[in-house]
């Protein structure tokens, strides 16, 4: 008897836990920002790049990297509740054996995101773009990281 009375207690703490709960978030975090891919092979013809990313006055800055990583990235956090809105984004790459730095600004459409589900905790703001080495800005959309 003894053993069925501390089963149920111990069902009824575990069900007390998720009580009045109406749902589980997870713990995944995620900050509100704006990023910028790209392939390092793709900067591999200029020995490499300085690629600088600013928005809204904040900057960031990375070098292309070694051209047989997959990818590189740079990202310029935001205020969590920036909201989402349009910001100028301005990129400028900067060839490392010189020549002309390709510079392009895009307005970045800010989308609500929530990596543990509506109703949880954090909401994130972001927006990505691919920096091309002859295009500038250029959308994500059908990003392959398959050579050129």
């Amino acid at each position: 008897m003894r053993k069925i009375f501390l089963s149920l207690v111990a069902v009824a703490a575990l069900a007390g836990c998720t009580f009045g709960q109406s749902k589980m978030c997870t713990l995944t975090d995620m900050d509100s920002e704006v990023s910028v891919i790209w392939r390092p092979a793709d900067f591999e013809d200029t020995g490499g790049a300085m690629i600088r990313v600013c928005v809204d006055g904040s900057c960031e800055e990375r070098a292309s990297g070694d051209p047989s990583d997959p990818i590189g990235s740079v990202s310029v956090r935001l205020p969590q509740d920036i909201g989402a809105k349009k910001l100028p984004v301005e990129l400028t790459v900067t060839p490392v054996k010189g020549g002309t730095p390709v510079k392009d600004t895009e307005q970045a459409q800010l989308t609500e995101e929530h990596p543990n589900g509506k109703g949880c905790e954090p909401v994130a703001y972001i927006a990505s773009f691919r920096a091309d080495p002859v295009k500038g800005l250029v959308s994500t959309e059908g990003f392959s990281l398959q050579g050129k």
